[in-house]
Order: C-alpha cells, then sequence, then structure tokens
C-alpha cells in the first residue's frame, strides 16, 4: 500500500522549529562557569584571611619587643604596642651596660667565615657528586644524606674533644672551622641544582682543554649563583642566631658573640635580681635587625634559588 508524501515546494524549506523548553546552546555551561568563579572567590577570600592571621600570629611578638624597647622599667611588660611613656633612654643605656659593638664584631667575623667556607665546601663536593662516575656514588651519597639523621647531641662531645686537643676551646675557630667540610644538607640543595645544568656546556669546555678546576670555578658556580645565594643566606642566618657552639666553646666576654653576649644579659639583668628587662628587649631589637635586613636585601634570590633546586 503506496503512503503518499506531501509535496513541499523549495521556498517552503525551513527548519522544524525548537521546543520552548529547550535551552540555546550559547547559555549552556553559563551557570556552571559562573558558580566556579565564585567558588574561586571564596576560596582565594578564604586564603587571604588564613595567610593574614598567621601573617599577625607570627609578627606579633617581634612588634611587641620593639614596643617594649622603648617603654621605661616599669612598663615593659604591661602588653600595650603603643607605649605609654615613649624612651629613647634604652637604647643609648644599652651600648653602656654591654659591649654590644665587640660582639657585633664577633659575630660578624665568624658569620662571614662560616658562610663563606661551607658555601664553597658543599659547592665542591656537590659538584664531584654530580660531574664525576665512580662505583659506589650513589651509597656515599645516601651516607652523606644519612648524616643529616644524626642529632646534634651525638656527635656534641666528640667535636668538642677534638677542638680542645687541637687548642682551639675559648676562641672562634670552632665556630666556624667545622664548615671547611661542608654540609650533608647543602651539598644535597647545590647536587639538585647542578643536575639541572646542560652537561653539553662542561662537555665542550672539557673538549676546549678546560680543567676540572676550570670547568667548576669558571662555567659551574656562576651558572648556580641562584643555589649558592640561598645556601649563603640560610647558613648566615643560622650562625648569627647560633647560641649552642658558643655555649659549648666561648669562655670570655671578649669573644662573645651576639647569642652569648644575649644569654649574659638575661642571667645578669634579668634572673639575677636587677630586673632590668628594658635592656634585654632592646639588645634583642638590635641584634634582630641585621637579619631583618639580609633578608629583605637577599628575598629574591631566596625565592628564585629554592624554586629552581626543587623544579630541577
Amino acid at each position: 500500500m503506496s503512503r503518499t508524501v506531501p509535496f513541499t515546494a523549495p521556498g517552503d524549506l525551513h527548519e522544524p522549529e525548537r521546543p520552548a523548553s529547550s535551552v540555546p546552546p550559547a547559555s549552556v555551561g553559563s551557570n556552571p562557569s559562573a558558580s566556579a568563579r565564585r567558588r574561586a572567590r571564596v576560596v582565594r577570600v578564604l586564603v587571604i584571611a588564613a595567610l593574614s592571621v598567621l601573617g599577625v600570629v607570627f609578627t606579633y611578638p617581634f612588634v611587641w619587643l620593639v614596643s617594649a624597647s622603648f617603654k621605661p622599667r616599669g612598663e615593659v611588660f604591661d602588653n600595650r604596642l603603643i607605649p605609654e611613656t615613649f624612651t629613647l633612654g634604652n637604647y643609648a643605656a644599652v651600648w653602656q651596660e654591654a659591649p654590644l659593638a665587640l660582639w657585633f664584631a664577633n659575630t660578624a667575623i665568624v658569620t662571614v667565615l662560616a658562610a663563606v667556607t661551607v658555601t664553597l665546601s658543599s659547592a665542591m663536593v656537590a659538584w664531584g657528586f654530580t660531574w664525576f662516575r665512580f662505583r659506589g656514588r650513589g651509597v656515599l651519597f645516601g651516607f652523606v644524606l644519612a648524616s643529616m639523621m644524626l642529632p646534634g647531641a651525638v656527635t656534641m662531645i666528640p667535636t668538642f674533644l677534638i677542638w680542645n686537643s687541637l687548642g682551639f676551646v675559648g676562641t672562634l675557630v670552632p665556630l666556624w672551622a667545622q664548615n671547611l667540610f661542608a654540609s650533608a644538607f647543602y651539598v644535597f640543595l647545590l647536587r639538585q641544582f647542578f643536575l639541572g645544568l646542560p652537561r653539553d656546556f662542561f662537555d665542550a669546555a672539557r673538549v676546549d682543554g678546560a680543567s676540572q678546576w676550570a670547568v667548576f670555578w669558571r662555567i659551574a658556580l656562576p651558572m648556580a649563583r641562584p643555589a649558592l645565594a640561598v645556601t649563603l643566606v640560610f647558613e648566615v642566618q643560622a650562625v648569627w642566631t647560633d647560641l649552642m657552639r658558643a655555649l659549648i666553646y666561648l669562655r670570655d666576654s671578649s669573644t662573645f658573640t651576639i647569642p652569648r653576649g644575649l644569654k649574659a644579659m638575661v642571667d645578669a639583668f634579668g634572673f639575677s635580681g636587677q630586673w632590668n628587662w628594658e635592656i634585654i628587649v632592646t639588645a634583642s631589637v638590635i641584634a634582630t635587625v641585621p637579619m631583618i635586613l639580609v633578608f629583605f636585601v637577599a628575598q629574591k634570590q631566596i625565592i628564585q634559588g629554592v624554586a629552581s633546586s626543587g623544579l630541577r
């Protein structure tokens, strides 16, 4: 049985009508994208709020310390961030009560020597693990990393006996000379950076007749400046605030560093019955200022060096 198909003229051709309930394609997905943007804004606000709270928590002790340094003795612990009685006398008195200039000089000498020696020695060891291929290299590097697991108390007495037998107890030498033998953490950090450098540069230098030392000193070190800057800044901060070794090896106040001097001031002015806490907090502010300046000067190198070392 045949079925009649209605004839449609060419001019009558048209698209079938779309149901009224259908949604235009352009509007599909618009609501999910808007909700995603709202969620991103909420997350951003929460992250900023959390960082602000953490920033206040971390900066409050230092703000309190600075505020207390401008207060007289009777108002040091009143917990006011704005001093009721403002005075600059503490900053003049602290230089008279303690040889801060000498302690700063001792600390600067130890810091510079320790930072430079550990940076160069660690770079040489890291370069050796990166460039040279020898049997047992991985095992030896594993032992180097395993040394970081040893608590400092384990090697404290043997190290003291070594320096005592050499006659250096009571001097500044033990505070920096052990950095001549590199640091496991800095060796790991610098090795990770060296592994990311193109080996073709060094192979080409060797083909051109450069010695192993020339390749390291003239090519590898300049290319590793970000990682070297991180190592240098980290060690400067570690040595500047090191109290343990100063307590062990220093005997006379003429050799005290800043941390050891602050400990002596706490014993003299804080717990001896004088209760001159305004002198102690003022000396603490003065001792902290150099590290703040170092951070602001080197923060770009720190971020660049840590990021590049971690990625590579």
